[in-house]
């Protein structure tokens, strides 16, 4: 099973929260002179891991489609 891993740019504050839990799934970059997470994968088999970062991220930016 995958499932697609979306970050809302506009929305991120760069807090890092999703990468510390799922680092496999999320890495932050620098976009513009700001931190913003970028998945690092649109697709991925890691739907729970996925799904920590998900949770975790304190604005919402991420959304996962299974």
């Amino acid at each position: 099973m995958t499932c697609k891993v979306k970050v809302d740019q506009e929305t991120c504050i760069g807090c890092g929260a999703c990468e510390a839990v799922s680092p496999k799934i999320y890495k932050l970059k620098d976009l513009n002179g700001e931190q913003k997470a970028f998945a690092i994968k649109e697709e991925v088999e890691e739907v729970d891991e996925a799904k920590e970062g998900e949770e975790v991220c304190p604005v919402e930016a991420i959304k996962i489609d299974e």
